[in-house]
């Protein structure tokens, strides 16, 4: 196929959650868009991914609600929280979308603003353009998109996660509850999927050796085996039965919520969603529900300024996008400022040993953002 130049009206880069999930809300208003995405095929890096409430009114506007609370199991507690293999929530997602949708094997090397039309260009790898009326950058902690804008990049955290899956095939035996254990430095954390089926990581803080580490499954099996002979038959023996191809090895980074404070997030029509705006440390699992209500909210508001316009003038019509990314950003700037914030102090909290600061921080956090569950009930509203 001859891709030297390509015209689309609203591009996504990046055929993550957040791209898909943003591809889907835009095709229900009725909106055309197109998921470019640099892999061979649909990706779902990290094994699983908690979704609470607020992640479920949003996947609920998309329509996919019901059939993905089918794969997995209520976990006890006051608000929804269930968690989700995350190649069932790309497949639900991507089945939703009309055929072509996203296009595979397109990499994006830069993004600049033509300087004739004000509209976004996409440099690929293979020195093709893409040009497009709006760019919305999906495309993770590394954005191409929000690199071309001047956002910062993301800082690195001192810890480290691996994750994975472990299937009992005669049944796991763990409760519909999100347990936490605590040895040393080490945090692991066990969420069940179904009757079968668990989702666990591991933190630590990260050590020098860990650049000399292999990544390779096995290798990696191993080292987490070994750091684990502390911990409970049970537990070692789920880290040693689990399934090799969904063990991932995650740098933790974030955006720190003063960065969030100063950070422009739109050039032209070009804005930004998902972990590509605000990566997060887990310690809340917000990261994915937040990248969902990005869906709901941005492809509503820019809807309503595409509705508002029925002029062919270019001129005009950039104008309306623009403003209706302004106000994309404006509605999610408050709501992810909180979010970074709460989940900055709980890793704060989660990595001092000293009661002290710990009964501080928890102090601060009560007072400023209120019950431990207030992150999950909001609500982004219709489509």
């Amino acid at each position: 196929m001859n891709i030297s130049k390509i015209d689309y009206e609203i591009a996504i880069v990046g055929g993550g959650i957040c791209g898909l999930a943003t591809a889907l809300a835009l095709h229900r208003k009725g909106l055309r868009s197109v998921v470019l995405e640099r892999a061979e095929s649909l990706r779902a890096t990290g094994a699983a991914i908690g979704v609470w409430t607020n992640g479920w009114r949003a996947l609920d506007q998309l329509g996919v609600g019901p059939m993905l609370r089918q794969k997995a199991m209520l976990i006890r507690g006051k608000e929804e929280h269930r968690c989700l293999k995350r190649s069932d929530l790309i497949e639900a997602l991507a089945h939703g979308l009309p055929p072509q949708t996203i296009r595979f094997g397109f990499r994006i090397v830069s993004v600049e603003i033509d300087q004739l039309t004000s509209f976004p260009v996409l440099n690929l790898h293979n020195g093709g353009v893409i040009r497009a009326k709006v760019v919305l950058g999906c495309d993770g902690v590394s954005s191409i998109v929000a690199k071309s804008f001047g956002l910062k990049p993301p800082r690195i955290s001192p810890i480290i996660e691996r994750r994975g899956l472990t299937t009992y095939p005669k049944g796991h035996g763990f409760s519909n509850e999100f347990i936490r254990i605590t040895e040393k430095c080490l945090l692991v954390g066990i969420v069940p999927i179904d009757d079968k089926l668990v989702f666990w990581f591991i933190d630590r803080p990260r050590l020098p050796r860990d650049s000399r580490v292999s990544r390779e499954p096995e290798v990696l099996k191993e080292a987490m085996v070994e750091e684990m002979k502390d911990f409970p038959a049970e537990i070692t023996e789920m880290v040693k039965n689990s399934d090799l191809d969904s063990l991932s090895y995650t740098q933790i980074r974030y955006r720190a919520p003063w960065d969030l404070l100063l950070a422009r997030f739109r050039i032209a029509t070009m804005t930004v969603a998902g972990d590509a705006m605000h990566v997060m440390g887990p310690f809340l699992g917000q990261g994915g529900s937040a990248g969902l209500e990005d869906a709901i909210v941005l492809a509503r508001c820019l809807a309503k300024e595409i509705c508002l316009d029925q002029s062919s003038n270019d001129r005009n019509l950039r104008i309306r996008f623009e403003f209706g990314l302004d106000n994309y950003i404006k509605e999610r700037k408050t709501r992810i400022l909180m979010l970074s914030t709460t989940t900055y102090l709980v890793g704060l909290m989660l990595g001092t040993s000293s009661t002290a600061k710990m009964l501080l921080i928890l102090a601060i956090v009560r007072i400023f953002f209120g019950n431990p569950f207030s992150h999950a009930q909001y609500d982004c509203g219709h489509l």
